[in-house]
């Protein structure tokens, strides 16, 4: 979204409330000002879930505030009023009028959404944020979802995660072939090149299926939303970087038509709270992901292990490998993937010499 945009859109709503003070020179605006909306939200997340499933619970509670109570959202957990990986279709569909959760679990049916939840060793939260409100990453994922009848908000971003839970250790890529793994996305592309086996799961259902062995390993958020699982319980081996999540953002969908639905100021006000969200969850997660990575130090029965570089290495070429073959044969997708790496190409050095910098001369 580009900044006369937003700018235009606030403008809108500075508007519309002046009607209310002046409405014999508002004509149909006046109607618009006092009209209410009721919608319903459904989710990819556990109901009330700590981070991304209570980022929504704010958000609801922040439009309805900021909006007087003309626009009250209903928010469901995943599998409450839809299954948790039918959010796009719900929201496509018109079976309700907005729904969130991360672009890359639509892989398959619009497989360049990825680029905008997390490419592995792809953007950070910082660089995402940019190319998205700045870079034109916005526009290029509100082209892409016009066919869908959807229009994408950026509503979120959980910060770098960490590599997830084994319960073997990973001292060679080697260690990797047959490893039955929950993990979404490009990740699990990767996965599978490197002789393993990805698996999609709701996070609802990752214990269960970590601690019975039905998957040797998951990655799921961070400490923060690790030990609110209790994954720490049914595996050893805590492995970081988050290879495959830099720097995930997070999605509001809402259907096209409820969009053109509201007044311009119910859109700016939508769009500002999703834009507050995101600050927020990531204030979220870094308090968070502090205090559980204090508790998984201290625990006898949790091994705290960073990816060999030989792995990560290898994990990087097949990145590589597999972007470029995908790219090749989708459009859409290497229309969304030149403007991606032009913008972290170039970031990469700024980042490289303040935060990342900074971050070493601390440790």
């Amino acid at each position: 979204m580009k900044r006369r945009h937003f700018v235009g859109g606030l403008a809108a709503a500075a508007g519309v409330a002046a009607c209310g003070k002046e409405a014999a020179d508002c004509g149909d605006s006046t109607h618009a000002s006092t009209e209410r909306f009721e919608w319903s939200c459904v989710t990819s997340w556990p109901p009330k879930y700590p981070g991304m499933g209570m980022g929504v619970e704010n958000l609801a509670a922040r439009v309805e505030a900021a909006s007087a109570g003309r626009l009250k959202i209903k928010v469901y957990g995943g599998g409450e009023l839809v299954p948790a990986f039918e959010v796009f279709d719900a929201v496509s569909r018109g079976t309700v009028e907005m729904g969130h959760d991360a672009s890359y679990y639509h892989k398959g049916k619009v497989d360049a959404a990825q680029f905008f939840t997390s490419i592995p060793f792809g953007m950070n939260m910082l660089e995402l944020n940019g190319w998205l409100y700045y870079g034109g990453g916005l526009e290029l994922w509100r082209e892409l979802y016009e066919k869908f009848n959807l229009v994408p908000i950026p509503c979120g971003n959980t910060g770098v995660q960490m590599g997830g839970w084994f319960n073997k250790e990973i001292n060679t890529p080697n260690d990797l072939k047959g490893l039955k793994m929950r993990i979404p996305g490009m990740g699990g592309e990767v996965l599978r090149r490197a002789g393993g086996t990805p698996v999609t799961l709701p996070g609802a259902e990752i214990f269960t299926s970590l601690q019975t062995g039905a998957i040797d390993a998951t990655e799921w958020v961070g400490a923060y939303n690790d030990v609110s699982f209790g994954l720490h319980k049914a595996a050893r081996y805590y492995y970081y970087p988050g290879w495959h999540e830099p720097g995930p953002g997070l999605e509001t969908m809402i259907n096209k038509d409820a969009w053109e639905s509201l007044p311009p100021d119910l859109q700016a006000i939508l769009e500002t709270c999703c834009q507050a969200i995101t600050t927020d969850m990531v204030a979220e997660y870094t308090h968070g992901n502090t205090f559980a990575l204090q508790q998984l130090r201290d625990d006898p029965n949790v091994e705290l292990r960073q990816f060999p570089k030989e792995v990560l290495d290898v994990l990087k070429r097949m990145t590589d490998e597999i972007v470029a073959e995908w790219i090749a044969k989708d459009p859409a997708a290497k229309k969304i993937a030149d403007s991606y790496y032009a913008f972290l190409d170039k970031s990469a050095y700024g980042q490289a010499v303040t935060e990342q910098a900074y971050l070493e001369t601390r440790t």
